[in-house]
């Protein structure tokens, strides 16, 4: 008989809410002796079957939840919940193809450019798997090469080091070319942020192209720019001058190589490496000015620990773009951290503007493409948000 774990009775809303997660805290007692990695049976407190998930007594997620039916989980189990996310994207030639818990494979992320795949193992169980995951993707959709990055942080909390390098077929050359929107772009699976690209941006791109073409701007600051999407999008849009902002010169290379390849101008001073907070107090204190400008930034808070810290930069850079703004200028505002509530950010960006003095108003607020799906039981997964916003 395999290893049961039996809940704690404050366990009783997480099994209601069917949430895939239980912590260690939650477990009143294990029978068996299952070793990191194994799928157990999980009990309710009177005893009943709950769910099958995976075990890592290493993390404080102890339980990662597959099913919460009384199912094998096998060869057949991982290769339906694989044609199932497959199926949901419809046929789309770059996307996110599997959204961890949000497409019910906690700790897998999956995404295709092309004739590429790239996986991401977050969690133990995952990484134990993948070889036999990358197989059943190869099985179904024939790519030339699955790549693996599994280089990120939070594999640390699952006792795991980073690994990057290839799992099936070829070996990624350093670019590859996708299209979006009919723009060209490069992007870089192997040492590129993320898996490469920030493909959840992908509809607010477009937000930004079709807006410039109603509200025409002369010059628009991308800041946190990273390889320069929103900044072709901008160029698109008929946007005079697009000022990338990144502190890594590398992907501002990229940028420029994105520019030329969609017949756009490459002005060199266009392109500027260095600290966003600083370099927009720079331009806060000479006085310049812009009609529309893109705030991406990267996850500032990782955990509840931090999201006071990660409030205050929030507030402030939004305050240097409020400030920077022409009058009737255009803000496009985000924040990836998950635990930065919609609620609390747009307080934030509330906050920014009352210091500022001047008057704002939001015309959309804006959520990841349609291929980031959010499980209605993981709230946790929806953690882009961004406001669109109009200064006067």
């Amino acid at each position: 008989m395999s290893a049961r774990i039996t809940l704690h009775e404050k366990a009783a809303k997480s099994i209601g809410r069917r949430h895939p997660w239980f912590f260690s805290g939650a477990i009143k007692s294990i029978k068996g002796s299952p070793e990191a990695g194994d799928i157990l049976q999980v009990l309710t407190p009177e005893g009943q079957f709950a769910a099958r998930g995976y075990w890592n007594p290493n993390s404080q997620i102890a339980i990662r939840v597959l099913s919460w039916q009384d199912e094998n989980i096998n060869r057949d189990f991982w290769l339906g919940r694989i044609r199932q996310a497959i199926h949901a994207r419809g046929g789309q030639p770059v996307c996110r193809l599997i959204n961890a818990e949000n497409d019910y494979l906690p700790g897998l992320i999956v995404d295709r450019y092309g004739e590429w795949l790239v996986l991401q193992a977050l969690t133990l169980g995952i990484d134990q798997r993948k070889q036999m995951l990358a197989a059943l993707l190869a099985e179904e959709l024939q790519p030339r090469g699955i790549y693996e990055r599994s280089d990120v942080d939070v594999r640390s909390k699952e006792g795991l080091s980073e690994v990057t390098g290839v799992l099936w077929g070829e070996e990624p050359p350093d670019s590859i070319e996708i299209t979006e929107h009919g723009w060209r772009l490069l992007v870089d699976i192997k040492t590129g942020q993320k898996t490469g690209f920030y493909l959840d941006q992908r509809d607010n791109r477009a937000d930004l192209y079709h807006t410039l073409q109603t509200h025409p701007a002369e010059v628009v600051l991308n800041a946190f720019s990273y390889t320069g999407g929103f900044t072709v999008a901008g160029l698109a849009g008929g946007a005079q001058r697009v000022i990338s902002l990144d502190s890594s010169e590398g992907a501002l290379e990229l940028a420029k190589q994105n520019v030329a390849l969609n017949g756009f101008a490459v002005n060199d001073e266009d392109f500027v490496v260095g600290d966003v907070f600083a370099t927009l107090r720079q331009y806060r204190d000479a006085g310049q000015t812009f009609d529309a400008i893109v705030l991406d930034p990267p996850k500032f808070a990782h955990n509840a620990s931090q999201i006071d810290r990660a409030a205050r930069g929030y507030k402030d850079i939004n305050l240097f773009a409020i400030h920077q703004l022409k009058p009737g200028g255009l803000l496009w505002t985000f924040s990836c951290s998950g635990v930065i509530s919609a609620d609390l950010f747009q307080k934030i960006v509330f906050g920014a503007l009352v210091d500022s003095g001047r008057e704002g108003q939001i015309i959309r607020r804006l959520t990841s493409a349609a291929d980031h799906p959010v499980a209605l039981t993981f709230p946790e997964g929806d953690y882009l948000k961004g406001l669109v916003c109009r200064v006067w």
